[in-house]
């Protein structure tokens, strides 16, 4: 493993998954035996100083949610714990868990025996969609080997914590990115958001303490209990530590994920990726996936990571960035994400179930030149439902129409120029 890229330096270059042996001649599990020789606090501790932030979208340090979680001793009732891994990955433009639970499945599992252990979990979950059929078959043979080598199950590696660990494969939402969701489509129900408090930590998965965390989250784990939690922060260039799966698509010239320090530049990562195509201007980009307000090339040299993005007036959310070159319409863009966050609203609330299909629709019509000039007010008053004195019922609304308000914002005589004949760039020279 090379330490500078931890996340990915042990990966085949073809993505096969390695045999337990294969992994523990790389040193694998080594971060288990460290870790379980500690108290829950003390590894908890070690993950609050490394700075590890979740890098499932909202950035929330790992280890404070943790602390939520109670110990056997303190919960009101007998019964597990649960740590949920989450591994649907349904937002445009994200596709870096694939690729952690495809090539790297003892990784995650190495992880997920070690935050287990700080949460006092005893049932660990791990979901993915069904879409990625190599990854849950991989992990699934990965828990076995572990099983069968006392790595997973009852009294591991002769400790006294036990740990039972499965795969469920998931039918896949976008709304599952909110974690009550996710806890409601693992009980059998509709994915819908549950209202809150209370919060998982204290009810969540059947009524028990339940922590989720993103596969990227949990896979970061074992790295900062092996090396410490200074080294972890010193592969950062900003105070959020570690380093990033950062993914880019849209119009570049080499699409793909790169593993780089967090904070890296925007400008740095699409040099990586061969730079703009198209024609070779950069217009915009969305920093972290098709739930994130574009950024334009004056955003070039901010550094990617949580703090100074939203400085910047965007999210990182999931680190994958969307670019977009002079010929590219956001207009456009924009109509195709909220064409597919109207599918996959979960219909709990009106400013979803009634708001993304309306904009989705007028958005259509601004392409086609269809729109009429009091849709546009229309579309402002829908994107300000998305507003933080909004009325949606979960923070997923903000982000489906984060890009539309961006869009406003940023675009806003572009878009009134869609009212005159369509796409400008569609028409006849």
């Amino acid at each position: 493993m090379t330490t500078d890229l931890p996340l990915t330096g042990r990966a085949r270059p073809d993505r096969a998954p390695h045999s337990l042996a294969e992994w523990r001649a790389l040193g694998g599990y080594q971060a288990v035996e460290r870790a379980l020789a500690l108290t829950p606090l003390q590894v908890l501790d070690t993950v609050d100083a490394a700075a590890l932030n979740g890098r499932g979208g909202a950035g929330f340090p790992a280890a404070r949610k943790w602390r939520f979680m109670p110990a056997a001793a303190d919960a009101v009732s007998p019964g597990p714990n649960y740590l949920i891994v989450n591994g649907d990955e349904m937002e445009p433009g994200a596709f870096k868990d694939r690729f952690l639970l495809e090539a790297l499945p003892h990784q995650l599992i190495e992880g997920t025996i070690i935050a287990g252990f700080a949460t006092h979990a005893t049932e660990a979950i791990v979901l993915i969609r069904d879409d990625y059929r190599a990854a849950i078959t991989g992990l699934t043979r990965a828990i076995a080997e572990a099983e069968a080598a006392g790595l997973l199950g009852d009294n591991i590696l002769n400790t006294g914590y036990s740990l039972h660990m499965r795969v469920h494969p998931s039918a896949g939402r976008y709304i599952v990115g909110e974690e009550t969701a996710l806890i409601a489509a693992l009980e059998g129900g509709r994915a819908m958001p549950r209202k809150r408090p209370p919060f998982p930590a204290q009810s969540g998965l059947w009524g028990r303490p339940t922590t989720v965390n993103n596969v990227e989250t949990i896979s970061h784990v074992p790295h900062i209990l092996a090396h410490g939690a200074q080294w972890f922060r010193a592969l950062s260039r900003t105070e959020e530590g570690g380093t990033k799966l950062y993914g880019l698509s849209g119009r570049v010239n080499r699409p793909g994920l790169i593993e780089a320090p967090m904070g890296t530049t925007a400008r740095e990562l699409i040099d990586r990726a061969g730079g703009v195509s198209g024609n070779g201007r950069l217009l915009c980009f969305q920093p972290g996936g098709g739930a994130t307000g574009f950024l334009g090339p004056e955003a070039l040299d901010v550094p990617m990571d949580f703090g100074h993005v939203a400085k910047a007036g965007s999210m990182l959310g999931t680190g994958t960035l969307i670019v977009l070159d002079e010929t590219a319409c956001p207009v456009e863009v924009t109509a195709r994400h909220m064409a597919y966050y109207a599918r996959e609203s979960c219909g709990w609330c009106v400013p979803c179930r009634e708001g993304l299909p309306w904009a989705a629709r007028i958005l259509h019509a601004l392409e086609e030149g269809t729109a009429r000039r009091e849709d546009l007010q229309a579309l402002h008053d829908i994107a300000r439902e998305a507003s933080p004195r909004g009325r949606s019922f979960c923070d997923l609304m903000g982000g489906a129409m984060g890009p539309l308000a961006s869009l406003l914002s940023r675009f806003g005589d572009l878009v009134d120029d869609h009212l005159h004949g369509g796409c400008p760039r569609r028409r006849a020279p």
